[in-house]
């Protein structure tokens, strides 16, 4: 994830110090996000000064511990604009856990397995869908409510995804999954068989050597 990108934007409107930011981050994200860790903050302000993309300066307070202030720098602003100017693949690729779930299930050959795995993952998607929806209706800002209508729609082709697993994997009666679990079961005895001993033949077999 981009958030020293974010951050730098943030800076880009000026000077800020660390719950500043943080506040500011969570406020322009919306909900969905979940609050910033702010140790993890400071780790990446840590990273943007030594990458001298943004500085920081140490403000003194009367009561309180002095306030460290970070502030973007030339530097900072190029590297925002050439991220801004490129386009976002996507963090984890197609790597999904449910992708692997369903995988797992399919060769199981179990139609109940499949069944459990698909309706489990339909009622946590239907009840982020409803979380989402709701957030988005209660939603002042704009832009948080275009980020959460987003979120909804990813979480819809998720959906899409469950049904289309179930009309292929669990449409024919279980024949497919049959298919699937013998031929994983094929695969484990012929790797099985590959990595044994193989045969002693020849005339001297069995023969002690003296």
């Amino acid at each position: 994830m981009a958030i020293q990108h974010a951050v730098l934007a943030l800076l880009a409107g000026g000077p800020s110090h660390g719950y500043q930011l943080k506040g500011a981050f969570e406020a322009a994200v919306g909900p969905q996000w979940g609050p910033l860790n702010i140790g993890h903050l400071y780790q990446i302000l840590d990273r943007l000064s030594r990458d001298e993309l943004v500085v920081a300066e140490r403000q003194p307070q009367p009561i309180k511990p002095d306030r460290v202030v970070y502030e973007i720098t030339p530097d900072g602003r190029a590297e925002l604009a050439r991220w801004l100017a490129e386009p976002s693949p996507r963090s984890g690729g197609f790597r999904d856990d449910f992708f692997l779930k369903v995988t797992a299930a399919a060769r199981s050959g179990s139609t109940a397995t499949v069944r459990a795995v698909l309706s489990n993952q339909r009622g946590h998607l239907l009840r982020e869908l409803r979380n989402l929806d709701g957030l988005r209706r209660a939603a002042d800002d704009p832009v948080v409510g275009l980020l959460l209508t987003a979120a909804s729609r990813h979480v819809t082709a998720d959906l899409s995804f469950v049904d289309d697993a179930e009309a292929v994997l669990l449409g024919d009666g279980g024949r497919l999954l049959a298919g699937l679990a013998a031929s994983t079961s094929d695969q484990s005895s012929d790797e099985a068989g590959s990595t044994g001993s193989p045969p002693v033949s020849g005339s001297g077999a069995g023969r002690a050597v003296g």
